[in-house]
């Protein structure tokens, strides 16, 4: 298995570089994973803008040359893993426009008849971690789930991405957030994912 982990977050003395650095570590102790990239998208310098003119077209993005190098990774990839905090009920806006830009027509989906698209990432797995200061159950009582909705239903399964997984940790800017377990429990689920 390859596994491609796109890291959001500005800060690496954060949680979210420490759960970054758990993913890698048990990575790297599993035998299933035979590979691993990892793509920051800050330290990159990723351009989350969109920009269309008459010469630059949503609909020709999946020829972009800018972008060539990041389709290529998620194109090798088996196992594309997230690592984001949640804000306002939603990913931050530099993951969102690394998104928009890659999982562009004619790359991740193909129009055709029908009400739904043909998804082109068929057997890509996805692993989503991700970090709130609100409590863990925030998402589903306030927002109606919104967040996984909106990463599983809306984009992952539209590509042909089927097999989901979530770590939603709340709390984590509280002392009482039991910020070690978590890291132990993402260090051990990477340390033997198998597909």
């Amino acid at each position: 298995m390859k596994a491609l982990v796109i890291y959001t977050y500005p800060n690496h003395k954060s949680l979210n570089y420490a759960f970054l650095q758990k993913i890698i570590k048990g990575s790297n102790e599993n035998p299933n994973i035979k590979e691993l990239q990892v793509l920051d998208l800050y330290e990159e310098k990723f351009d989350p803008l969109l920009v269309f003119s008459e010469h630059k077209r949503r609909r020709d993005m999946y020829r972009d040359p800018r972008i060539e190098k990041y389709r290529t990774q998620i194109t090798w990839a088996d196992k594309i893993v997230f690592v984001y905090p949640i804000w306002w009920g939603r990913p931050p806006a530099m993951l969102m426009g690394y998104i928009d830009q890659l999982f562009s027509a004619n790359f991740a989906y193909r129009d055709k008849k029908g009400l739904l698209p043909e998804g082109l990432l068929k057997g890509k797995s996805v692993v989503c971690v991700s970090t709130m200061k609100g409590p863990t159950k925030y998402p589903l009582l306030w927002l109606n789930n919104a967040h996984k909705i909106l990463m599983k239903k809306a984009l992952f399964s539209f590509v042909g991405i089927k097999r989901v997984k979530f770590f939603e940790f709340g709390n984590m800017e509280s002392l009482k957030g039991k910020q070690t377990k978590k890291l132990e429990k993402i260090y051990l689920y990477f340390k033997r994912v198998d597909r």
